[in-house]
């Protein structure tokens, strides 16, 4: 299906496309039918609309996209303290870094920044290269919606991880501007450095789409690669209480990542 959507020239309509299928797009149409339906057949018209009213509350509950994720996406889990260990005596390693989105200007700061994703991302990356002394690349471009001469997200980045964690990048990939071209310019960037190695460090829910990607690139380019996936913002399992089933922004965002990610699955992307 990516492919196909390329081959019609609608990849950099993508994300307007994802808008349309993603809560509450879909909910507020079944409403429209339901309302259409009302003096023909009523009965069917109410069930519409009770399906959309639920289907909108749940959407934007912390519980709700708890139980989307467990249902859609596969299961990850953190790398354990010895696995973080054993990548100290992995020759020819490097952290791959995927970004999470940018701003083109936080007024705070007078420059462009990183949104709070990549942030946590590239904090975590960070980490894991002062634990194991390995060498950080962070893969991302201006995305589909950038403009020509904005900053790349991987420059932002290694300012950012200069500036703010003290510790700069060994490698900027800053012409990607999906998770496929992620993996296929990163595997190529680190390829000809010699690495055999990428440890990926992206949210748990992306990273079963970011693995794919990834091993796509490294069968497309030829040869053996070590791909080691490094999950981080994994949600733990809930105590429902009260105000987890009451809707919020939270849960509202949590649950349209877990739908993008699935939709990005379903069509290869």
């Amino acid at each position: 299906m990516n492919d196909f959507l390329l081959w019609l020239g609608l990849d950099g309509w993508r994300p307007a496309l994802a808008a349309l299928v993603m809560p509450p797009v879909p909910f507020i149409v079944l409403v429209l039918i339901g309302a259409r339906l009302m003096f023909r057949r009523r009965l069917l018209a109410w069930f519409l609309i009770l399906v959309a009213s639920l289907g909108l509350w749940f959407s934007a509950t912390p519980i709700g996209a708890y139980g989307l994720a467990q249902w859609l996406l596969p299961p990850t889990r953190a790398l354990s303290p010895s696995e973080v260990g054993d990548l100290k005596k992995a020759p020819r390693a490097a952290i791959v870094v995927l970004g999470g989105g940018m701003r083109r200007l936080a007024p705070e700061y007078g420059v462009s920044d990183l949104k709070p994703h990549a942030v946590d991302r590239l904090r975590y990356g960070l980490w894991l290269a002062r634990e194991t002394s390995l060498p950080v690349a962070f893969s991302g471009g201006i995305g589909h919606g950038g403009r020509v001469g904005d900053p790349t997200e991987a420059e932002i980045a290694a300012r950012v991880a200069e500036r703010d964690f003290g510790r700069p990048l060994r490698w900027q990939e800053n012409e990607s501007r999906d998770t496929r071209e992620n993996a296929i310019k990163s595997v190529a960037l680190l390829r000809a450095q010699g690495i055999d190695h990428i440890v990926i460090v992206t949210h748990g829910y992306h990273m079963a789409r970011s693995l794919r990607n990834f091993e796509r690139a490294v069968a497309a380019g030829g040869g053996k690669m070590t791909l080691t996936p490094a999950p981080m913002g994994i949600p733990t399992r809930p105590t429902p209480e009260a105000h987890d089933f009451l809707p919020s922004r939270e849960g509202f965002f949590d649950a349209r990542l877990v739908l993008h990610e699935w939709l990005g699955r379903l069509i290869g992307a």
